[in-house]
């Protein structure tokens, strides 16, 4: 499928700011199942300082400064990608158990390294507690295949979960969402993953888009015409097997493994890993800020 993105940030400051330094994660990963074919960002005012790196995750980053009074912001980013249904991890066979996969994880002396394990440890928005794990334990029966019981656990966040965009901000904690049983889909995002790293288990959060109007015939998601968050759990391959395993992307959201109506944006520990515009700013003591998204498919 090919995808035309859109994603305009505007900040309107009263009074002006003086002076600014903002991060920006906008731009589309290249994956297997994923390619940018185009991406242009637009600033205004023009910053005196704009750099794009790398960062630790492999995500492609901005870096911008405005050292000079303004009494707006906007950062538009176009994208043009070409995408494909990412073959599922289970689909050759059931897989390890979970177990197998926790004690593949933990430190041994001497032991193969597992990249993966990094993503193991707490993070800022996806703390560990025993609620968590609680919540987690009735998917993760004994010798239950990773993938099975994983896809288990994000079905009954879709159905436990009520989504509700007043229900919480981008500072709400995990924990709190989890109590309240609502949030939106970064909170649904974080209590997956602090879920499955309670138990030991590799799990990391994708920032993205959904296509915002469904082919005909279609249900249009939760999350479309915004930035939408899902979770990725990593399968490591079985002993013998070709290949050294994959990470496996789930969204909680709306249910479903995500496919070629999905945009992957970028990976990280948690949302603030990988949060699309963030910055520090001197003044502006109020704003007003306006976020549009628009996914649409092209044929050019």
């Amino acid at each position: 499928m090919l995808l035309r993105v859109l994603h305009e940030t505007v900040y309107e400051y009263a009074p002006s700011v003086s002076n600014a330094q903002h991060m920006a994660h906008l731009r589309p990963l290249e994956l297997p199942y994923q390619r940018l074919l185009a991406h242009t960002l637009h600033i205004d005012p023009e910053p005196a300082q704009c750099v794009q790196r790398t960062d630790v995750f492999g995500n492609g980053r901005t870096f911008f400064s405005l050292p000079f009074a303004h009494d707006h912001l906007r950062v538009r980013a176009e994208s043009l990608v070409q995408t494909l249904a990412p073959v599922r991890r289970d689909d050759s066979g059931p897989g390890l158990p979970w177990g197998d996969v926790c004690d593949r994880m933990r430190y041994a002396r001497a032991a193969a390294y597992e990249p993966a394990a990094e993503f193991c440890f707490p993070s800022v928005h996806a703390p560990r507690h025993g609620d968590f794990e609680a919540y987690a334990r009735p998917s993760f029966t004994a010798h239950r295949p990773l993938m099975e019981a994983a896809r288990d656990l994000m079905a009954r966040i879709h159905a436990d979960f009520l989504y509700e965009t007043a229900a919480t901000d981008v500072s709400t904690p995990a924990l709190q969402a989890l109590a309240m049983r609502k949030g939106v889909c970064q909170d649904f995002a974080h209590i997956m993953i602090a879920c499955l790293r309670a138990l030991g288990l590799p799990a990391r959060y994708v920032s993205g888009y959904l296509l915002t109007e469904p082919p005909p015939g279609q249900p249009r998601l939760v999350g479309s015409d915004a930035s939408h968050a899902w979770v990725s759990v990593w399968s490591p391959a079985e002993a013998g097997a070709a290949g050294q395993g994959a990470w496996c992307d789930l969204d909680p959201t709306n249910d479903r493994t995500p496919g070629e109506d999905y945009v992957t944006l970028a990976v990280g520990r948690d949302y603030a890993d990988v949060s699309p515009l963030r910055g520090v700013i001197h003044g502006g003591e109020r704003h007003v800020l306006r976020v549009a998204v628009t996914v649409e498919p092209t044929e050019a």
